[in-house]
């Protein structure tokens, strides 16, 4: 939110911004924008002209946690066994992922072509802070040449869509990110 803004059009983004953290923490990506509206006390369309789309703001919720994981990477770039890095940051953007409702929408894919105006600045953040770990462990050779992180993404969302209204999401999701990571032969 710009800082030139007036001080009225600053409180209304931060009093949504608020309200839908709430209101995505309890119904997910899919919270109704006119109900995120009504509890901030302002119109629809003060809610639309600052947050465009759906996207932007399951961005603008999700922006601390993602600054969270893009901190979590840096820790862990150079620590120890690359793959193990790579894969226990992975496994804290599954759990922040079931532990956050929305936020796997966030860094879903949508398909449409690069786009610098309407960019995924969720996704975005996470490929530039997950490069670093998967980058080293493709040279120690842990991890397949030609895998991106955004092809890790897309596997982790998947997962915790896929889980999202399971008994327990948070151990099915960790159950299925490890048997990703494992492969289905058996270890001989």
């Amino acid at each position: 939110m710009p800082d030139r803004q007036r001080a009225d059009a600053r409180r209304n983004y931060a009093r949504i911004l608020a309200v839908a953290e709430e209101e995505v923490a309890a119904y997910g990506a899919g919270a109704s924008l006119e109900q995120i509206a009504r509890i901030a006390g302002v119109g629809s369309a003060t809610v639309r002209r600052h947050f465009p789309t759906r996207r932007a703001l399951l961005e603008a919720v999700s922006h601390q946690r993602i600054e969270a994981l893009a901190t979590r990477a840096r820790e862990l770039t150079g620590k120890g066994d690359s793959r193990d890095a790579l894969l226990e940051w992975l496994s804290d953007v599954v759990a922040y992922c079931v532990a956050a409702r929305g936020l796997a929408a966030a860094l879903a894919y949508d398909g449409a072509e690069p786009d610098p105006v309407h960019e995924n600045t969720c996704s975005a953040r996470m490929t530039e802070a997950g490069n670093p770990l998967l980058q080293r462990a493709v040279q120690d050779g842990t991890v397949a040449e030609g895998v991106t992180v955004a092809d890790l993404i897309a596997l982790i969302v998947g997962i915790v869509l896929a889980t999202e209204h399971h008994t327990d999401p948070a151990a099915r999701a960790d159950r299925l990110f490890r048997l990703a990571v494992a492969g289905l032969s058996p270890r001989g």
